[in-house]
């Protein structure tokens, strides 16, 4: 126990800023999904509490996922009812955890890191474009919305045009001020302060914001922020009314198959989700810890079981408040357990006064989080390491803003594995070509392993090789040679005889060919 709290100085802050990231996106998420409001606070309830002390990961958070807002939305609609849904939720969990089990975390260790690093970049300008409305004073699409057609109809950049026409005066003084405050706390002549180096800069931003916009009210009404530019967290005026906005599940459901059908679209697309982020999260990670994949699986599975019969909406690791977590200081589990404490006491006790904050200050801060996410560097550098790593990065970024995080991510994998295609292609074997121009001796040298996707470029070369050549194919340092490679090398004896070619076969398998051809 004493080691959990080893590091509380740093992942107490952490946890408190995450909390305050974390809190308008479980709103938000929870009204883009066409869920109650509070479903998406007991998911960030659970992520926290239930899913960080059984995931392995070190500064990975989950909540309410952003990618699943459509799934959801239109799962609840076909379904017919919200506790329907819910139990679609627990199935959910229950496949991630059978996947964990059958070792299925494997597949995270597959993603390219050109791959990761764009979707990291593009999140990152997600938020920054996404954010820019709200800092704006422009609120009309929820926070959780993140894919490029939102929910209202707009879409991400006319959305920025409308926040430019329709900006709130008080909301832009407010986020600035608060944009100030993250940017100047951080600098080292004010980090010599003891209270500068305890207190996070995002509180310092949230109380200023509140402040402020409560200097307005009394002072000057016109730049007050009203109700729908401020956190509307669901208000609890007895216990009995708390344990009110819990739903559910209707175990009855069983015999709907849509129920069954959501389920495992839900537990297939958040396991390659979570998988994503807490690959992304340990590339973050100033200590390069790696996250065990499987256990990962299993403790997301948990999470929705419980997640589920409590009434909360499907969740996953969460890159966005992972990497806010990161920026934030967080040092081990224990920030985003906290993050999950602080949820739980926000929607017992403290739901009035968080209602006070305004959306133009927390847009602040996921501004910076989201610059930090896209830096320019971070493009130079992937620039920097030739176009088979770049334009991946590049293809993922485009994709993932005009699309959606799972449909870019694909995209993404698409041009990625071009390449792997391509640089196989090219490596399968080497080439050594001595003798005279009227009696050539080539060596074809085959690499470690040689597999399918090597025949392409194998076949090419033997149907070029010169009429009465000595050829030898040398297979000795070759640890692994598909079946179908073979095939190529064995069916090539009768070719060689045809064009006087005197083939010469080092280290080859014999062929055992499909009976019948």
């Amino acid at each position: 126990m004493k080691g959990l709290f080893k590091d509380i100085k740093y992942d107490l802050p952490a946890g408190l800023v995450v909390f305050l990231v974390a809190l308008p996106l479980c709103l938000g998420i929870a009204l883009a999904s066409g869920a109650p409001l509070f479903s998406g606070i007991i998911t960030g309830i659970v992520g926290g509490l239930v899913v960080s002390m059984l995931s392995g990961s070190a500064l990975s958070v989950s909540g309410p996922a952003a990618g699943l807002t459509v799934i959801v939305l239109n799962a609840i609609q076909q379904i017919g009812s919200f506790e329907a849904f819910l139990l679609a939720v627990v199935l959910a969990g229950v496949i991630q955890i059978v996947l964990g089990v059958m070792k299925a975390g494997i597949i995270g260790h597959y993603f390219p890191s050109s791959v990761i690093k764009g979707m990291l970049a593009a999140i990152g300008l997600i938020l920054v474009f996404k954010q820019i409305p709200h800092a704006f004073g422009y609120d009309k699409d929820s926070e959780g919305d993140f894919s490029f057609v939102q929910v209202d109809g707009e879409n991400t950049f006319s959305e920025l045009l409308n926040a430019i026409n329709f900006l709130h005066p008080g909301a832009v003084i407010i986020s600035t001020i608060s944009l100030l405050i993250i940017i100047f706390w951080d600098k080292p002549f004010l980090k010599k302060y003891a209270i500068v180096r305890l207190v996070p800069a995002a509180l310092v931003a949230v109380v200023a914001g509140v402040l402020i916009n409560s200097y307005f009210e009394v002072f000057s009404p016109l730049l007050a922020l009203k109700n729908d530019h401020l956190v509307s967290l669901p208000v609890s005026g007895s216990v009995e009314a708390f344990i009110g906005h819990f739903t559910f599940p209707n175990f009855q459901a069983i015999s709907n198959p849509q129920v069954i059908i959501t389920a495992f679209t839900i537990g297939i697309v958040a396991s390659l989700e979570s998988l994503l982020s807490v690959e992304a999260t340990d590339k973050l990670d100033p200590f390069k810890r790696n996250t065990p994949t499987n256990q990962e699986l299993i403790a997301q599975g948990a999470g929705n079981v419980i997640a589920g019969l409590l009434g909360g909406l499907p969740l996953t690791a969460v890159i966005v408040r992972s990497s806010a977590n990161i920026n934030a200081g967080g040092r081990t589990k224990l920030s985003a357990f906290i993050h999950g404490v602080f949820l739980l006491i926000s929607v017992v006790a403290f739901a009035g006064l968080l209602n006070k904050i305004p959306l133009a200050c927390l847009a602040a801060v996921l501004l910076v989080v989201g610059y930090k996410l896209a830096k320019i560097s971070l493009f130079k550098s992937m620039y920097k390491l030739g176009w088979s790593q770049f334009l991946p990065f590049v293809v993922t970024v485009v994709a993932i803003l005009l699309t959606d995080l799972l449909k870019g991510i694909s995209i993404g994998m698409a041009v990625s594995i071009f390449f792997i295609l391509r640089n196989n292609y090219k490596q399968a074997y080497h080439f050594n070509e001595a003798g005279t121009p009227d009696k050539r001796q080539i060596t074809i040298q085959l690499v470690e392993d040689v597999t399918f996707i090597n025949k392409g470029a194998i076949t090419l070369t033997l149907d070029k090789l010169p009429n009465d050549a000595k050829v030898v194919i040398d297979g000795s340092k070759s640890r692994f040679i598909d079946i179908d490679v073979l095939e190529i090398i064995h069916n090539f004896k009768e070719t060689a005889l045809l064009k006087g070619i005197q083939l010469e076969l080092k280290g080859i398998p014999e062929f055992q060919g499909v009976a019948g051809h």
